[in-house]
């Protein structure tokens, strides 16, 4: 099983828990912050993802570092011990992205990206988002980005659903019905 499968199922089951127990929110901010520490200090990273650390000492780590945040939640400070126990720390990352979309989801928001030749106009990129809503049923969260490769036109990215009408695929496609002409 791959790092983002195991991450996954994680972190579907730390948001099924705390749905019924606690704020999901909540939780999803100190895996977040606990992961981001990890991530920041590089020998306690290193330590806590080496293969031959013993599991049970870094099960020790884990419990002194909870014992100094007091503000972390015993549903997500026991998955942390999980994986401590388990030498799955590893699994952090791919656990808190998976949750974060898990949370999203259950928020019906949806990330999208729309690619640009040329800066728009905060109103445009506004209707463009509301268009995205509607055609997707969910809240939109845009993510703006410029390529002038595109020549004019933009490129929206829904998930896997891409949204082109962009001139470079219009003279793409153009090209494509007179070569089988």
């Amino acid at each position: 099983m791959t790092s983002r499968a195991a991450g996954t199922r994680y972190a579907r089951a730390l948001f099924d828990v705390v749905l019924k127990e606690g704020d999901i929110q909540r939780a999803g901010q100190e895996l977040a912050a606990f992961a981001s520490l990890v991530a920041g200090n590089e020998l306690l990273s290193r330590s806590l993802t080496n293969p031959a650390i013993p599991a049970s000492r870094k099960r020790a780590v884990v419990e002194q570092l909870l014992a100094r945040d007091a503000t972390v939640s015993p549903t997500v400070g026991k998955l942390l011990l999980l994986l401590a126990e388990r030498d799955r720390l590893v699994l952090l990352p791919d656990l808190v992205a998976a949750y974060q979309n898990r949370l999203m989801e259950h928020a019906k928001v949806v990330r999208a990206e729309l690619t640009t030749a040329v800066t728009m106009p905060a109103d445009r990129v506004a209707a463009l988002r509301d268009g995205l809503a509607r055609a997707t049923g969910r809240q939109v969260q845009l993510e703006t980005r410029l390529d002038p490769s595109i020549i004019g036109g933009a490129v929206a990215r829904v998930g896997s659903t891409v949204y082109d009408g962009s001139v470079t695929r219009q003279l793409e496609r153009l090209k494509e019905s007179l070569s089988a002409s």
